[in-house]
């Protein structure tokens, strides 16, 4: 049981890693989104 123990612990620190690293990349991007806003493209 220790083994079945260590796996699922180290799933759901990888899975938690991921989720933390992606949940901070998107704030990353939002933060550079309001700081340089995008360009509007006037067609016409």
């Amino acid at each position: 049981m220790d083994r079945l123990e260590f796996g699922v612990s180290m799933a759901i620190v990888g899975m938690g890693g991921t989720l933390l690293s992606l949940y901070i990349l998107s704030l990353i991007i939002s933060l550079l989104t309001r700081l340089f806003p995008p360009e509007e493209i006037k067609r016409g």
